[in-house]
């Protein structure tokens, strides 16, 4: 039996590993849960599956949780945390094989870097691990020896497609497919003007909603970009992305002979989430998570428009700037997403503000986490600062917003 500790266990992600569990008839137990103030839910998962360690956010939410649980007494109540430093027991004990790294921003950063550290299996859902320090995690990981398994979709099929990939150094190139989003047919003009409701809307996945804003803009797929440079081991210039608005063929790679092996599947996070707990082995799936080959019609594939969408090209730019770069990138992108859902700026205005916060705040090498999180913070400050000065100007856009990045500058 593997024990799992689950780091963002109120989320999508989260909630498919739980099933996931159900469906193992076993072979996994939930050793630790990590949330943020979701309590309602948590404490469903608490009942259920008798975690030993629990964590949340804050304290009154850990206050609360305490609450909700005292009426229940058969089976013994979980330790009860708060804040990173819950977070860390969570990931960290002895006692946790694999560590489901899940929780939405850099909040599980720490933990999960302390979880490589310590050579735990990371099953890896958490893309701004990666996007803000991959470098760290990386060389964490070659030291430790512990395994990193994407869930991400496109990551976890690129992972399968270079099992099949006997000789690295044949592999040309990695091909990451995106749905294209809600807005892959809206005309450029009109982007601008799209509300929230319409861009959380996405066509093949349900997620959160910063990842789903993401989607719309191909910011998420930029960070795919950036995490499958680091987990790879391949540069920028061979990472690219075809747009896929069918969402089946999720990771492709090329070899030097021309010759292309794809992995296919349908849109069921809990396939990714499986393929991760039980590596290097596989194990059965319920039929409804099978391809219906007799309803199959047609696949499409088309180049990204990145006029359109210049988020995909700040996240390669970030990429060639290296350093903290892809931390900046996060922390404005977080930002600048929480301001379009509350209605601060427009659609197109979260990549400007990204691209701001790029030409302002100075790339540097982390040599540590607390490093890394010193940046961010810088990072927020920044997007702020630049929101604060173009908020509702409906033509802030990218070109824009570098003109004016000496905003952040003191």
């Amino acid at each position: 039996m593997k024990r799992l500790a689950i780091l963002g266990s109120t989320g999508s992600i989260g909630a498919n590993t739980l099933e996931v569990v159900r469906e193992s008839g076993g072979e996994f137990e939930v050793w630790s849960l990590a949330a943020g103030q979701n309590v309602d839910v948590l404490l469903g998962q608490v009942l259920e599956f008798r975690p030993s360690l629990v964590s949340l956010a804050t304290p009154e939410a850990a206050e609360l949780l305490e609450r909700r649980l005292a009426p229940h007494h058969s089976g013994a109540h979980p330790q009860i945390l708060h804040g990173p430093a819950g977070n860390l027991a969570a990931a960290t004990a002895d006692e946790v094989d694999i560590v489901v790294s899940a929780a939405v921003g850099v909040a599980g950063l720490a933990a999960t870097y302390e979880a490589v550290r310590r050579g735990k299996r990371v099953a890896l859902a958490n893309k701004e691990v990666m996007v803000a320090a991959g470098d760290l995690v990386m060389a964490a990981a070659e030291r430790s020896g512990a395994e990193l398994l994407p869930v991400d979709s496109e990551h976890n099929g690129m992972h399968q497609c270079l099992r099949g990939a006997e000789r690295r150094h044949e592999v040309r190139r990695l091909i990451l497919t995106a749905s294209g989003g809600p807005f892959r047919s809206t005309p450029a003009a009109e982007l601008a003007r799209v509300t929230p409701a319409q861009a959380l809307r996405h066509p093949t996945w349900k997620m959160g909603r910063r990842i789903t804003i993401n989607s719309a803009t191909l910011m998420n797929k930029g960070f795919e970009v950036i995490e499958a440079c680091h987990l790879f081991g391949f540069r920028p210039d061979q990472v690219d992305v075809v747009i896929h608005p069918q969402s089946t063929v999720h990771a492709m790679i090329e070899f030097q002979d021309g010759s292309i092996l794809a992995q296919l599947g349908v849109t069921d996070m809990k396939m990714p989430i499986q393929y991760a707990l039980y590596y290097p082995q596989r194990q059965a799936c319920p039929e409804n998570r099978k391809l219906d080959w007799k309803t199959v019609r047609q696949w499409d594939f088309e180049p990204p428009d990145r006029d359109k969408f210049p988020a995909l090209g700040l996240a390669y730019r970030a990429l060639e700037m290296g350093g903290s770069a892809g931390c900046t990138l996060n922390a404005a992108d977080e930002v600048a997403v929480a301001a379009f859902l509350a209605g601060r700026i427009g659609f197109s205005a979260m990549a400007g503000v990204v691209a701001g916060a790029l030409s302002s705040v100075p790339v540097r090498r982390s040599a540590s986490i607390a490093e890394v999180l010193e940046v961010d913070r810088e990072s927020r400050a920044c997007a702020e600062q630049i929101l604060g000065r173009y908020e509702g100007q409906e033509d802030f856009v990218a070109g824009r917003a570098t003109v004016v990045a000496e905003s952040c500058n003191g």
